[in-house]
């Protein structure tokens, strides 16, 4: 239970009851309930969505939806975007671009990583709902956060750490191969469970044989990616892979309703 509560600590602004000190394994392999945390958010934007849609049209419950997902994340992931992309436009050395990263204030190249990000997003949010049933939406919705929270856990067993302290860290010096399995476990039974009750026994089927593995493979890229450039990877680019991992996971949807229903 403990390192449920570290996992929505680090990864939302959601209050609950406040752990303590805890020892870095306890938090380093909290990773393990990524998914978990993934579930909760997906719910939590689905019965907005619900709610929402009961009073305003599709475009502004898109918006509204989207903006709730930033707020619940505590626009953590956001930060870590923007300061990523701020480090990559530098050009400069290693020890330079992870200076940058640390550094709190903002610079082009990441109010651009932000606003084009946010604008993809509202416009995939927004094409879901008009392009496909209330069902799929909803379920998207659901899903959308779990297996972008799987995403990090992928990529964070994969990488090694680019500094010498921080707490990215210590997620990566205690996700372990039982982390990782059981993360995909979750998040494997969570599309299960959402798809099965709806039905949608092909969509399914896509998610099994075509999004995870997609986002597998983009998670094993950025890793790739951020060791060339950065040595390594920080909780900055954590926030990144999760940014980017929900474009993914959206187009895939969008993909499967324009071509596949």
């Amino acid at each position: 239970m403990k390192k449920i509560l570290l996992a929505f600590q680090f990864l939302t602004i959601i209050p609950l009851k406040d752990t303590g000190e805890s020892p870095a394994k306890d938090v380093g392999s909290a990773t393990v309930y990524f998914p978990v945390v993934g579930i909760i958010e997906g719910s939590l934007l689905s019965v907005l969505a619900w709610l929402l849609l009961k009073v305003f049209p599709g475009e502004i419950t898109s918006g509204l939806v989207l903006f709730a997902m930033v707020l619940v994340n505590g626009v953590l992931h956001l930060d870590g975007l923007s300061d990523t992309f701020d480090a990559i436009a530098s050009r400069e050395d290693t020890e330079r671009k992870l200076s940058i990263m640390k550094d709190s204030t903002i610079g082009p190249a990441g109010v651009t990583a932000i606003v084009l990000v946010l604008l993809l997003q509202y416009l995939l949010l927004n094409a879901l709902f008009f392009y496909s049933s209330l069902a799929v939406y909803y379920s998207g919705l659901l899903l959308m956060p779990v297996i972008s929270r799987c995403t990090m856990v992928w990529a964070i067993f994969h990488c090694r750490s680019a500094r010498q302290d921080g707490l990215g860290r210590m997620f990566i010096e205690h996700t372990g191969l039982r982390e990782l399995i059981t993360a995909t476990a979750l998040t494997v039974v969570a599309c299960f469970v959402t798809l099965g009750v709806i039905a949608e026994y092909e969509l399914l089927a896509f998610h099994l044989m075509f999004v995870l593995p997609v986002l597998y493979f983009f998670s094993v890229s950025a890793v790739w990616f951020f060791h060339k450039h950065f040595g390594g990877m920080t909780g900055d680019s954590f926030g990144a892979v999760y940014e980017i991992a929900v474009l993914l996971f959206l187009l895939s949807r969008i993909l499967w309703v324009q071509k596949f229903t």
